[in-house]
């Protein structure tokens, strides 16, 4: 819907947005912002306990409570805004200027396209819940995932890496993330967190505000199979041990 719309625009919407939002954090108090918070407590201990019934009013009472308070922000109502005015900017662009395609084919050169092989990836990207690598043996492909809510374990010790650098990257907002790693294998971690513990191959950080973590094994550089780590979490704890 969006494809003409250059990147000046879109950086200036951008620009615009945030100001708003922080004009909204200095002289409103935060609010909104608060109640927006207050509302993924709930969403996060409801669904923490979605199994009963109290866990289930904590729950939708937070959706409610979140989708009221983000609607109210000054910066989402001027985001909506700048999305209606786009689309009909744009609607009627393309109904004055109908993009004409010309296919120019060429009988003496023939196209050569590259074969691909489309792989199933061990995760999903999943807003809530919890996820963990399969007990039984399993193929290994690289992880590149994100979430909000719930818990994420990975163990190595089922499957085969290969002999160059296995990747672990994962994005999430709330929940504690636990990866077991054999003893053979040489390990590099880059753990960002606004707010948590760490426990990464027997080094301990218990109170973790707003920082990187860097570790790796000593052989790593040289050695393989090796496996690279990328976490970046909100609020939660990271283990990475070997087992």
């Amino acid at each position: 819907m969006f494809k003409n719309l250059k990147t000046d625009t879109f950086n200036w919407i951008l620009i615009i947005g945030v100001v708003l939002f922080i004009l909204e954090l200095t002289f409103f108090h935060g609010g909104m912002i608060a109640s927006a918070l207050f509302s993924a407590v709930l969403i996060y201990f409801g669904w923490k306990n979605f199994n009963q019934l109290w866990g289930k009013i904590l729950f939708w009472l937070g959706i409610a409570a979140a989708i009221f308070s983000i609607l109210n922000m000054l910066a989402v109502r001027f985001l909506i805004l700048a999305a209606i005015v786009l689309f009909f900017i744009n609607y009627s662009k393309s109904k004055q200027e109908a993009e004409r395609i010309h296919p120019q084919l060429s009988s003496e050169q023939e196209i050569i396209t590259d074969p691909v092989i489309e792989t199933k990836p061990l995760f999903d990207h999943k807003i809530f819940g919890d996820q963990s690598t399969d007990d039984a043996p399993y193929e290994w492909r690289d992880i590149n995932i994100h979430g909000a809510f719930g818990d994420r374990v990975i163990d190595l010790s089922n499957t085969v890496l290969p002999d160059d650098t296995a990747v672990i990257s994962i994005r999430h907002l709330v929940g504690n993330m636990e990866i077991l790693i054999p003893y053979e294998v040489e390990v590099s971690v880059h753990h960002s967190s606004v707010f948590g513990r760490a426990h990464i191959l027997g080094e301990q950080n218990w109170k973790l505000i707003n920082q990187s973590l860097i570790y790796r094994t000593p052989n790593y550089d040289a050695a393989s199979p090796r496996v690279k780590i990328i976490t970046t979490v909100l609020s939660g704890d990271i283990e990475v041990k070997r087992i």
